[in-house]
This record gives C-alpha cells, sequence and structure tokens, in this order.
C-alpha cells in the first residue's frame, strides 16, 4: 500500500469515527454498545450461548463446531493483532467510552468472533438474526471509539472465513464427503 493510499484509509476511518459518534452518541445505542461489549470480551458471550445450545441435546455437533469457529476465529484475531501491532484510536474528539484489554486495535477481536459466531449459529439461530448481531456489534465498536472502521471489517472478514473453514472441515469425512448431522 501506498503512503498515500494508506493516508486517504486513515482519513476515512477517522471520518466514519467521527460521523459514528456524532450520529448515535447521545443515543440509547451507547448503552447498548457498551453491554455489547462486555458480551464480546474474549468471545465469553458467544461460547456461552454455544455452550447453552449444546446443552439442549438438539444439533449437538452444529452447535460444538459454531463454538470451535468462534475459539479458532478469536485466536486468529488476536494473532494478527500481535503481528499487525495497530494502535486503538485516540481522537481528541472522539474518545473511548468503554475500557479494552489491550492498547491493540487491528482486526477487532470483538467483529472477529462475532461474525464467526454468525457463520457457526445461523443454522440454529437463522442468519438474519446473526447478521443483525453481525452489524450491530460492528457499529458498536465504532461507536465506542475504540477500533477503526477498517479494523472491524478487516475482523468480521477474518472471522467468516475462519468460521467457514472450521464449518466445512467438522461437516466433511476424510474422504470429502458430508458427515452425517
Amino acid at each position: 500500500m501506498t503512503a498515500a493510499r494508506g493516508t486517504a484509509l486513515l482519513r476515512l476511518d477517522h471520518a466514519v469515527l467521527r460521523s459514528t459518534r456524532r450520529a448515535l452518541g447521545g443515543t440509547p445505542a451507547v448503552p447498548v454498545a457498551r453491554g455489547m461489549s462486555h458480551f464480546g470480551e474474549h468471545a465469553l458471550g458467544w461460547i456461552a450461548i454455544g455452550g447453552v445450545g449444546w446443552l439442549s441435546g438438539r444439533r449437538r455437533d452444529e452447535w460444538a463446531s459454531g463454538v470451535v469457529g468462534v475459539v479458532a476465529a478469536h485466536a486468529a484475531g488476536v494473532l494478527v493483532k500481535r503481528v499487525v501491532r495497530r494502535v486503538r484510536p485516540a481522537l481528541h474528539d472522539v474518545p473511548a467510552l468503554v475500557s479494552t484489554p489491550s492498547r491493540l486495535s487491528f482486526p477487532s477481536a470483538h467483529s472477529t468472533s462475532t461474525a464467526a459466531a454468525a457463520v457457526g449459529f445461523a443454522p440454529m439461530l437463522g442468519a438474519p438474526v446473526m447478521a443483525t448481531v453481525t452489524g450491530a456489534m460492528l457499529v458498536s465498536r465504532v461507536l465506542l471509539g475504540v477500533h477503526y472502521p477498517t479494523d472491524v471489517v478487516t475482523g468480521a472478514a477474518l472471522g467468516a472465513t475462519v468460521a467457514t473453514v472450521v464449518r466445512r472441515r467438522r461437516t466433511t469425512t476424510p474422504t470429502g464427503r458430508k458427515a452425517r448431522q
């Protein structure tokens, strides 16, 4: 990426951060976003939902596959974050509205695990519900001022990709045929 392209992307990130905060900053979206932040921390909320689904006794293989996808995606996001080492936004007019466990921003681990949950849990919870929750999580991270928009979009792409690979691997046999569900 050229320096000019990188600068233009950073300006776009800043503009979206500022416009998101202006549009939603004084609304009930902020406490909802804070709640989502706590739910998504270290993917624990998604792991808990997968555990409850598994305990229900129905579609256990699919629930287990979904949880494996969430954990694998979260781990991949943390690994990329430690390699890239992009620091979180620090705009004076968009202060963070929630604390974070690290200074690192790229990719958003919340977005990574949520997109993975969307792929893994959609067969049981419904694709429209999971797509809506994923979109809300992505917006919440920007609204709270703890991620750039490129962090959340990249995190979602990474999470969906990892979960898709996990799901395909867990539902096919070594011969490449679909396993029985």
